[in-house]
Parts: C-alpha cells; sequence; structure tokens
C-alpha cells in the first residue's frame, strides 16, 4: 500500500486549486473502494507540531456520518473542517473560510451537504425549538427554489444541494475576499453531496 505524505508549506504552494480537487475526488475514490493509503500517525503529528498547511476546507454539517478528513482520506494537518448544522453559512464561519485560503493557504473550498440531511429535514417541516428555529430559517431559500410541494428523500435531498448552492452564492457575495482569490484561480469554491449510504461524494460542478 501507498504511504502519505505529510503536508508542508513547499508542497502546500505547489497545489494549484485544480490538483486540489483532483486530490480529494482521488481521495473519495480510496474511501469508496477502501484503498486507504498508510499514514504515519506519530510522523504527522510531529511534521505538523509547529506549523499547518491545508489543501483543503471543507464547509458540511455536523452530521455525525460525515467526517470530512475520513470520507476523502486524509491526514493530520491536510485539511480544515468546518462545521455546523445544514452547512449554512455565517459571519463565522465566512471568517474561518477566510482565514483557512487567505491566511493558511487552503487551495479549495468544498460546500460538503449530504443525503438524509436531519437539518434540512427539519426545515422542510417547519421545525421551531429555540435557537433551532432561526438556523433552520437559512435553508427556507434553498426550498423555495425547489417549490417543495411533497416532502420526500428525493426532494429533501434536492433541497440539501440547493442549500449548497444558496451556501455558494452567499460566499461569493459576502466575502469580498474569497470572491477575488477564486475571480483570481488562487482558489477553487465547489459544492458536493455526500451520500450516507454508500461514501460517494459527487460533485456538483
Amino acid at each position: 500500500m501507498k504511504k502519505a505524505r505529510t503536508l508542508t508549506k513547499e508542497v502546500q504552494q505547489n497545489i494549484t486549486p485544480e490538483m486540489a480537487m483532483d486530490m480529494l475526488i482521488n481521495g473519495n475514490k480510496r474511501f469508496v473502494e477502501k484503498t486507504f493509503l498508510v499514514r504515519d500517525f506519530d510522523e504527522q503529528i510531529e511534521i505538523t507540531k509547529d506549523a499547518q498547511a491545508p489543501f483543503a476546507v471543507t464547509l458540511s454539517c455536523i452530521d455525525s456520518r460525515v467526517s470530512a478528513r475520513l470520507i476523502f482520506d486524509l491526514g493530520i494537518g491536510d485539511m480544515f473542517s468546518v462545521k455546523i448544522a445544514g452547512n449554512i453559512v455565517n459571519k463565522d464561519v465566512l471568517a474561518s473560510l477566510e482565514y483557512s485560503c487567505k491566511v493558511a493557504g487552503a487551495k479549495i473550498i468544498v460546500v460538503l451537504a449530504h443525503t438524509k440531511c436531519g437539518a434540512v429535514t427539519a426545515a422542510c417541516n417547519n421545525f421551531k425549538l429555540g435557537n433551532i428555529t432561526s438556523l433552520l430559517e437559512k435553508i427556507k431559500p434553498a426550498i423555495d427554489k425547489v417549490n417543495l410541494k411533497k416532502i420526500t428523500d428525493d426532494s429533501i435531498n434536492q433541497v440539501s444541494i440547493e442549500n449548497a448552492k444558496y451556501a455558494i452564492e452567499k460566499i461569493r457575495n459576502e466575502s469580498k475576499l474569497l470572491f477575488e482569490m477564486e475571480k483570481n484561480n488562487e482558489i477553487k469554491l465547489v459544492g458536493a453531496m455526500y451520500d450516507v449510504s454508500n461514501g460517494m461524494v459527487k460533485f456538483l460542478l
């Protein structure tokens, strides 16, 4: 089995946004096929103890089945992971993404939705409880886009896809910094859908 390399700043700087995309696609392929790279975690801890150089950042849901590092077969120091219910965008999320890319050098942002999303399902059912209510309101634009008439697994998944696309729009519209980085091909900004039933990630290109 092939051994994974630990990312250093020098390696990170030579990764293009297109290469970063390919690394994620290949990593998920390994995850699905169970052909994982071999990792020496003690070595990775030692190499990254003073600095980190992740090549990617994901914005994903808090769902316990969606672990970005695992489903892309990545190791310590490879990826930033921002998690919030429904993978919604707010100012703190934007700040985290800006730090990941502008300060720490990540080359790709993936807004990672997933099938059978509890937050999306709750929003479709107009669920209300405490602070959850205001969070679910942020998913409503995606529901309106789908023109939801009947709540089914397929319709919920379609709302999840639209919600990821909406999050990308918000990132572009509300972060001038990330918008400029994408325009200059310093980063790639993409959506993706993770299938909790088979482990596959489908990029929304």
